[in-house]
């Protein structure tokens, strides 16, 4: 499997699940740490919005895609920056992309904390992995550092 290219397009019952979550993150009910992404379109130039989870780790805070290079990925790549909303707070941010070898403690947390959500998009992996899991999946799973624009 050519992880670098994974992407997971999402069923329609995830299309609501995320509507539902973006709407109630823009009323400033954040669900489990949700936030929307609001990120300028490659193509369009419009502003994409979708809901997230931002995660908090070692004092810094991270975006993972479990889907992969989504939409939101790929264009959040040509942006180069994007904005963080709850309720009415809006925040933006620039961000550097990790490397993979910087991704398994990520990873490892991110699952921690969201499996109930996210594990279907993991084929199996959990918390518990072995590193070298961590590690073998990890191309298929962008990452971004966050820092304020």
């Amino acid at each position: 499997m050519n992880t670098e290219k994974r992407y997971i397009k999402p069923a329609k019952a995830t299309n609501s699940f995320n509507n539902f979550v973006q709407w109630l993150t823009k009323r400033g009910v954040s669900v489990v740490g949700s936030r929307v992404l609001m990120v300028r379109g490659r193509k369009t130039g419009e502003i994409r919005e979708v809901p997230v989870n931002l995660l908090p780790f070692e004092g810094g805070r991270y975006l993972v895609a479990p889907r992969g290079a989504t939409q939101w990925v790929r264009n959040l790549r040509v942006a180069g920056e994007g904005q963080l909303r709850v309720g009415k707070r809006v925040e933006g941010f620039t961000y550097r992309e990790l490397a993979d070898d910087e991704k398994p403690a990520l990873l490892r947390a991110y699952l921690k904390r969201w499996k109930f959500e996210v594990g279907v998009f993991f084929d199996g992996v959990d918390a518990k992995a072995p590193e070298e899991k961590l590690r073998e999946i990890a191309p298929g799973y962008p990452i971004f550092e966050l820092m304020p624009a």
